[in-house]
């Protein structure tokens, strides 16, 4: 077998393995970014994917004209390196391909950006408060308010007992939304600099004191989702999760009436927020 047919070989090999491969990635894994249950996480998901397969293209291009090239013009061979001071077709070919291939991803990047942005016409408005480190969360022109803390066992996170199936991403009291409901999220915070972040909603928003900022999401999907602060904030940073349980409209109502009726209490003392946080053995607070 001669050399140019072990390279074309190999070629086709490697092509393949990178079909095989990106025809994975797509699929739900740990490895790739997952669709979520919103069309703002859909749209987010196939503009990854989009940049993701033209980033593929553009690298098998590259590599495959350098390796061709170096097998090619080798010096076993006698090639002897082009003598040329400028090309104006080639500076003119990589500075327009470029141009092209960025406008091509920022116009549907900037579509994303600009749908992400627009939090009008929402039925349902909740403020967010990061604390160290518990949120609160506030169904305003609803009169239902409460915090919502880590609830996974001290045991399971110092040892004592085997971890459970959401370790540390359980709470007390979950964030309950309606599905189908276009929902307007202003996110502030009591102290520091905190994130709330929800992969599947395919989003994520600083919470920032003295701030307010803005995001929204719409649920199609009812179930249980998770997530976590993604911002640095203190050392009780990892155990401060969220827990979003989307329903049906009826059943939100029905939830929104009984938590009126329990007249949850108003913001906690830092006291109260360090009751809250894990301690460590021998009663040290986080």
């Amino acid at each position: 077998m001669t050399s140019s047919r072990i390279l074309r070989g190999g070629g086709i090999a490697l092509t393949s393995a990178l079909l095989t491969w990106g025809a994975s990635a797509r699929a739900d894994s740990i490895w790739n970014m997952t669709p979520g249950v919103t069309d703002i996480s859909r749209n987010v998901y196939d503009l990854h994917m989009l940049i993701f397969w033209i980033c593929v293209f553009i690298g098998i291009g590259v590599f495959g004209v350098m390796f061709w090239s170096i097998y090619h013009h080798r010096k076993s061979r006698g090639a002897e390196p082009a003598q040329f001071h400028e090309s104006t077709l080639v500076e003119v070919v990589w500075t327009v391909v470029p141009m092209v291939i960025l406008i091509s991803m920022a116009i549907p990047a900037t579509q994303v950006l600009i749908r992400m942005a627009d939090a009008s016409e929402a039925e349902l408005t909740i403020k967010v408060t990061g604390y160290q480190w518990l949120w609160h969360y506030e169904y305003l022109d609803e009169d239902v308010k409460f915090f919502s803390a880590l609830s996974t066992p001290h045991d399971q996170i110092y040892g004592g007992a085997p971890k459970g199936e959401h370790y540390l991403l359980e709470v007390d009291k979950p964030l309950v939304v309606p599905v189908g409901t276009k929902i307007r999220f202003l996110f502030t915070a009591a102290d520091v600099i905190h994130s709330w972040w929800v992969p599947a909603l395919g989003w994520k928003q600083d919470t920032i004191p003295g701030f307010i900022n803005e995001n929204w999401t719409q649920i199609d999907k009812p179930g249980i989702y998770r997530g976590q602060c993604t911002e640095l904030c203190g050392r009780g940073h990892a155990f401060m999760p969220i827990v979003v349980e989307a329903v049906s409209p009826a059943e939100f109502q029905e939830w929104l009436a009984r938590m009126k009726a329990q007249n949850a209490p108003d913001a906690p003392t830092a006291q109260t927020t360090d009751s809250l946080a894990p301690t460590l053995p021998g009663g040290q607070t986080l």
